[in-house]
């Protein structure tokens, strides 16, 4: 089970790729800028980490590791109750005056108010709200929107051996993000991090990390070990199938079958795998994994039958192996939900 919150606060800005797969034509552009970063991205720091912190064995890491995220927080919420916020489920669409539903009937999805054009305002919710119908959430005002924003970035291109910008080709333009004064990301892990400035995310930007024990009454606890009946929402990026071929759901032979499914474009995923030791002691810097999809976190997935189980204790082998586990990373982290008409 998860045991710490770890938190993220940069130092400036941090990086923000223009998606998940990048070409030497468009290094920068806006088109599906892909932010925040992975559980990944933080599970490879906490690795690292290790070698010089020694909080775990590299063999106790590799089997007992488990990061999920990102999520954010509002820093006065945090310090206060340990609130964070998390993916709206898919059923839910609430704007700024109102709310529209998606509910299931004998012929599939249909929305509460058919007649809305209403254009979602919200993407996140408090977790300590998750189990709230639309109307709760905004009259509570547990929703939010995310508190970062895209800016560009002009770098110089310096010389090997003088602090010059080189005379051709000396600048070049970083898509970064600035994220509000009064908010952090935040992951979920097993394992701590020492309090401290580390460098993180694909650009190395500085960023002040602290770990967090999970209280024993936190809302998150209750529902990790809350069993799904027929229907679940993802709060993480899900990548089914293969390195090569990517899925809607798992194609196991255990997993059943959804019987609806309620989501939007498929996302680029991609990560990079650890490096190899070479023979004279240095280690190999590991490469990008194959470009994938991954289903949008806010995905709702509905069973004929009851599934009985929780994301925690799902069957390994359901998640993609490269390497290691994707479940090991947060791969389709869910919670369950209510799902009207069911």
């Amino acid at each position: 089970m998860f045991r710490y919150l770890i938190t993220i606060r940069p130092l400036g800005f941090l990086y923000g790729s223009a998606g998940g797969f990048l070409s030497p034509e468009n290094l920068v552009g806006r088109s599906q800028s892909k932010f925040p970063p992975d559980a990944y991205t933080l599970s490879g720091l906490i690795f690292s980490a290790n070698k010089s912190q020694e909080f775990a064995s590299q063999e106790d890491l590799r089997h007992n590791l488990f990061v999920a995220g990102a999520f954010w927080a509002k820093l006065c919420e945090f310090q206060a109750s340990q609130e964070f916020y998390v993916p709206i489920p898919s059923t839910k669409m609430i704007g700024k005056e109102g709310v529209n539903t998606w509910e299931l009937h004998e012929d599939g999805w249909q929305q509460s108010n058919p007649d809305s054009e209403m254009t979602p305002a919200f993407k996140w919710q408090k977790i300590s709200a998750w189990n709230q119908d639309a109307h709760t959430l905004l009259q509570q005002q547990a929703v939010a929107k995310e508190p970062w924003r895209y800016v560009s970035m002009l770098h110089p291109r310096l010389k090997s051996n003088e602090r010059c910008v080189l005379d051709k080709d000396g600048l070049f333009l970083e898509n970064a993000v600035q994220l509000d004064d009064n908010a952090c990301l935040v992951y979920l892990s097993t394992f701590p991090l020492e309090a401290g400035w580390y460098r993180f995310g694909g650009e190395n930007h500085l960023v002040e990390i602290e770990s967090h024990e999970l209280k024993e009454t936190h809302p998150i606890i209750a529902l990790l070990q809350q069993q799904i009946d027929r229907s679940f929402a993802l709060l993480t990026p899900a990548v089914w199938g293969s390195n090569r071929i990517s899925y809607r759901y798992p194609q196991h032979p255990d997993f059943p079958k959804p019987r609806w499914l309620l989501m939007a474009k498929a996302i680029p995923f991609r990560f990079r795998a650890g490096g190899r030791n070479k023979e004279d002691g240095s280690r190999e810097t590991g490469r990008l994994g194959r470009g994938r999809y991954a289903v949008k976190p806010g995905s709702v997935y509905v069973f004929d039958e009851p599934l009985n189980r929780t994301w925690w204790d799902s069957p390994e082998p359901w998640y993609p192996k490269e390497g290691y586990s994707l479940k090991h990373v947060g791969c389709g982290f869910c919670l369950p939900i209510d799902v009207a008409g069911l």
